[in-house]
């Protein structure tokens, strides 16, 4: 099968990189220097926050360093070793995303994530060498909840808005997809991200691991 005509925008924390936990152990570990307990509505609220609006967060409503720029320093520190020396794939992910670009069909990343995290996680998970772009929200300057750096992945890639998937774990972000025509699959990680539930009714595919999903069924989706 041709699928040349076929994209795919994967997200990267928590859909191709098992990365999710060590974003609560950040919030915690900032919440724990302002001395406050977040609460599960401020915790919910983070999900779908750019790293900027997070350190602008911590600044403006719990007085965390002297700006919101020093408090994204904090986070760059906390974040960078992980990502560089520790950060592993989901199950089943590379071989997918292998088997994908044997078919000719066209990879990218779309991330809430800084280029620096994207490229040193990325890179050491062995995913850069099959993507056509690796596009951050810092990149188009506006967050997931609006689909301008899936917009931007999709331009680069050169593919058909009716052919082009998003792959996600956030259910504000399948959203963000589907209310802007995408094909979607999500992919299940925790339910800080979106429970199995919601990301059923959410998305048009769903599945629970990468390893679930066989090259053939999905390009059979098309």
């Amino acid at each position: 099968m041709d699928a040349s005509h076929i994209g795919v925008i994967f997200d990267c924390d928590g859909t191709l990189l098992d990365s999710m936990m060590v974003w609560r152990e950040a919030e915690s570990a900032l919440a724990k220097r302002a001395g406050v307990t977040l609460t599960p509505a401020e915790t919910d609220a983070l999900t779908s926050m750019t790293i900027p609006e997070c350190g602008t967060f911590f600044h403006e409503q719990h007085g965390l360093g002297a700006s919101g720029a020093e408090v994204v320093s904090m986070m760059d520190d906390l974040m960078l070793e992980f990502y560089r020396d520790r950060a592993l794939a989901r199950p089943g992910a590379l071989a997918f995303v292998q088997a994908l670009a044997a078919r000719g069909v066209h990879l990218s990343v779309a991330s809430s994530s800084p280029q620096a995290y994207l490229q040193a996680g990325l890179a050491r998970c062995g995913f850069t060498p099959y993507l056509d772009a690796i596009v951050s929200v810092d990149d188009v300057g506006k967050p997931k909840r609006v689909p301008a750096v899936y917009d931007r992945a999709r331009d680069l890639m050169g593919t058909p808005l009716a052919t082009t998937w998003g792959v996600e774990d956030a259910v504000y972000a399948v959203r963000t997809l589907t209310g802007a025509d995408y094909r979607t699959l999500a992919i299940y990680d925790c339910d800080l991200s979106g429970t199995v539930e919601d990301l059923r009714a959410a998305a048009e595919r769903f599945i629970t691991s990468f390893e679930d999903l066989d090259v053939d069924t999905f390009l059979g989706w098309n």
